[in-house]
């Protein structure tokens, strides 16, 4: 099968290659699924799983990519809860190669069914954006009807995930980035939005949850915006900062067929809009995830056009 590969930590996304690899052998409680679609996050290139196994053993040529769009193709021994010939998106394994290649093994668990009025393209850019969203707001942050959120990066694939979800569930959304992404953020739904390098994000006051997508001076400037009982929920790593009085919560996103699901019906219903900035195919790849200006959204990989 073709396959992006990287080989190299130091020349992270430049080093990608596009090569012939094995088709994966399907083990216990695995499926294969032909990859129709595949989602990439450029932090990839910074995580150890990328680069080594559990046992911190160096796994490279490694295929990165975790997201995945397509079609079960074959059953390990003892799976279930899914078919040969069915449509399924999801999240696959951090240790092991992932989706930026035509076929690839996954763990049944890992996966949801992907209707069929929803597209590939669209499924793939729906794991790691709407999972970390949804796990950030409901799970660790218990975003209530009500309550205010501040959403860092409101107009990217995560932070576009954030401001709708929390609107849905009744939150005032302050969106934060760049003043180009204004426009994006109110149309994703902020009702207000913070420009980080020309506004002062002081005075947005006192908020109940912080969804932290930046770190560093952002992320201790938002720890003191948090109200008594308010949440900072951070994905880039333990907190530096923490509120007065309050949470800090930092996670790892994790595979979950019940909330992605959920996920995707609100796609299907126009609920929830995905943020695809690029579409590229697999032979493009490397070029498209190595762009020479900035892409506001999602890149995704058309693997099986």
């Amino acid at each position: 099968m073709k396959a992006i590969v990287v080989t190299d930590q130091a020349a992270g996304t430049a080093g990608m290659t596009l090569v012939e690899r094995p088709e994966p052998p399907a083990a216990i409680n695995d499926v294969i699924v032909q990859v129709h679609a595949s989602g990439f996050v450029p932090t990839e290139m910074a995580w150890p799983s990328t680069w080594t196994d559990r046992r911190d053993r160096d796994r490279t040529p490694s295929i990165p990519g975790h997201e995945l769009a397509g079609v079960v193709t074959a059953l390990g021994y003892g799976t279930t809860g899914v078919s040969v010939g069915q449509r399924v998106l999801g999240l696959a394994d951090w240790h092991r190669d992932g989706t930026l290649a035509e076929y690839v093994a996954v763990e049944a668990r890992n996966l949801a069914p992907l209707p069929g009025d929803v597209d590939f393209i669209v499924g793939a850019s729906l794991p790691i954006s709407g999972l970390t969203a949804w796990q950030g707001l409901f799970v660790h942050g218990r975003v209530q009807a009500g309550q205010s959120v501040l959403a860092h990066c409101a107009a990217g694939a995560v932070g576009s995930m954030v401001t709708q979800l929390a609107r849905e569930a009744g939150a005032y959304v302050i969106g934060t980035g760049r003043a180009a992404d204004r426009q994006t953020a109110l149309d994703f739904g902020a009702q207000e939005f913070i420009d980080l390098d020309n506004d002062a994000l002081e005075d947005v006051g006192g908020v109940d949850l912080v969804f932290d997508v930046i770190g560093g001076g952002i992320q201790t400037r938002s720890a003191g915006l948090i109200r008594a009982g308010g949440t900072l929920v951070t994905v880039v790593g333990p907190p530096e900062a923490r509120p007065a009085d309050g949470l800090a919560v930092d996670f790892v996103v994790e595979a979950d067929r019940t909330q992605l699901s959920e996920i995707v019906q609100r796609v299907r219903d126009g609920r929830l809009r995905t943020n695809i900035g690029n579409v590229a195919t697999l032979g493009d790849a490397v070029a498209a995830l190595n762009p020479t200006k900035r892409i506001k959204g999602k890149t995704i990989i058309s693997v099986r056009p």
